[in-house]
């Protein structure tokens, strides 16, 4: 942490080869992860469901250091947010790019007026963020998956309020409920 300077920025076309390859070199690691999530951005890019405010990277030095990337998901006929994914460059993380990320995605969706995001991810990280449980809000995934894994968040005063549902995420995102 100490001394890392960066910005986060609204994503631009000229940052899309950085950010594949941050996607690709941050999931490559990772147990749960199909190795495919750089391709899926690529697909929901193209999407009814992008949403190119809530594309953000996160520079030092110049360079693209982490990306998050927020798309359109319905729960009953109500419009929120999915978070997917986030990615930060192996060199940097650990220093809190992941996290201001966040943060600033959540301040952007929340000034475009959605009300709530999920996320499936790791249970000892999005909770510092104020993700938790989504079954506490009777919002469910279409799919298999564990309680604890499958998160929300209000992104304003009782932005979830009366929402219970199976979460329908854009076609991109080749989930079949």
């Amino acid at each position: 942490m100490s001394g890392l300077n960066f910005i986060i920025r609204r994503e631009e076309e000229r940052d899309y080869g950085d950010v594949f390859n941050i996607i690709e070199r941050a999931f490559k690691g990772v147990d749960q992860s199909d190795h495919r999530e750089q391709f899926l951005v690529e697909k929901l890019r193209k999407s009814s469901a992008f949403i190119p405010e809530l594309s953000l990277v996160a520079c030092s030095r110049g360079s693209v250091v982490g990306h998050i990337l927020f798309t359109k998901i319905h729960v009953s006929g109500h419009e929120l947010l999915a978070l997917a994914p986030l990615s930060v460059s192996p060199d940097y993380q650990g220093m809190g790019v992941g996290g201001a990320l966040i943060r600033q995605g959540h301040k952007a969706a929340a000034a475009l007026g959605y009300r709530g995001a999920v996320v499936m991810g790791h249970e000892g990280y999005y909770p510092k963020f104020g993700y938790g449980p989504a079954v506490r809000y009777k919002i469910f995934p279409p799919f298999e998956c564990p309680a604890e894994n499958f998160m929300c968040i209000e992104l304003v005063e009782d932005g979830l309020k009366g929402i219970e549902g199976v979460v329908e995420y854009a076609p991109e995102f080749g989930i079949t409920g």
